[in-house]
């Protein structure tokens, strides 16, 4: 009895990674073995960066809010410790773009704490 593979299965799943790994340079786009390792990697690089990318942007949140709140003569730390005992619930997101965006906003936010 001959072997049977299910080579419509395997074809698929090769061609699903050769897909995915258009537009890669060299043999990574178009050999299998090495398009296979460089898609691996990719993903993972992919997953991990989604997860780096909240933290990058919760640092790039309170740089913000730093930067608005020295302009009124208060550190971070000293700003968010206000904020949260006056209970103003505006999150890190939020009270950032109104520094970057909505300055007299933002203004009105610290002269509340003050």
């Amino acid at each position: 009895m001959p072997r049977s593979v299910n080579a419509v299965a395997s074809r698929a799943r090769r061609k699903k990674v050769m897909k995915q790994a258009k537009g890669y340079f060299g043999r990574r786009k178009n050999v299998w073995t090495v398009a296979k390792n460089a898609v691996e990697k990719a993903m993972l690089y992919a997953y991990r960066d989604r997860r780096n990318k909240k933290r990058t942007f919760r640092s790039l949140w309170i740089t913000r809010i730093n930067a608005g709140a020295r302009q009124h003569g208060m550190s971070y730390s000293q700003f968010m410790g206000k904020v949260k005992a006056n209970n103003i619930e505006l999150n890190r997101k939020v009270l950032a773009d109104l520094a970057m965006n909505h300055p007299e906003a933002f203004k009105a936010v610290v002269d509340q704490v003050k």
